[in-house]
């Protein structure tokens, strides 16, 4: 059943990319907690304690918000096949955006996205796994296309707008670190 470890073994890293899907929940001090579900192939893990993922652009920015503010954060993985596991990674973690340094070794791990507004780089203090059985099996179908379709219409410089516009703040008003 449910085991602690405080670093990401070779097993659950090659669970972790065989995953459609991952969970990212994130709080701050004051408001509501967030749980944003991820997809494509956006999750890298980099070392044992140490994953990084690209997060693309929203309708909202709450991770980033709550991060700039706290930091915390717990990403989960659950797998919908007939292997039942849940992988829980909690830690620390912060974001680095195209104006910052570590923006150009950090998004090359990733394909070129137009969307693409941060890298969430978290150290990991804590593994947590647990069995999953009360998990539903479901099939993998496809990835959407309707983010990316929407993004490259809008191009680089709609996205900068879009950003100010809907991404500067929370829903609970804390800023999210976008602007320059």
């Amino acid at each position: 059943m449910a085991q602690q470890r405080r670093d990401i073994s070779e097993a659950l890293i090659t669970f972790i990319e065989a995953q459609q899907v991952f969970f990212v929940g994130t709080a701050p001090q004051e408001g509501r907690i967030n749980v944003s579900p991820k997809g494509t192939d956006s999750l890298k893990v980099v070392s044992p304690t140490r994953v990084v993922w690209l997060n693309l652009t929203g309708s909202g920015n709450e991770t980033a918000a709550h991060i700039a503010e706290n930091g915390r954060m717990t990403i989960m993985f659950c797998s919908f096949t007939e292997k039942a596991l849940i992988l829980r990674l909690y830690g620390q973690a912060r974001a680095v955006h195209p104006r910052d340094a570590e923006w150009q070794a950090l998004s090359s791990l990733f394909a070129p996205v137009i969307g693409a507004r941060q890298v969430i780089d978290m150290e990991v203090d804590l593994v947590h796994t647990s069995c999953g059985w009360g998990v539903p099996i479901c099939e993998y179908v496809s990835e959407r296309q309707k983010l990316q379709e929407w993004a490259d219409g809008k191009g680089a410089e709609g996205i900068k707008r879009y950003w100010l516009e809907k991404n500067s703040l929370s829903i609970d008003g804390i800023p999210t670190g976008i602007e320059d």
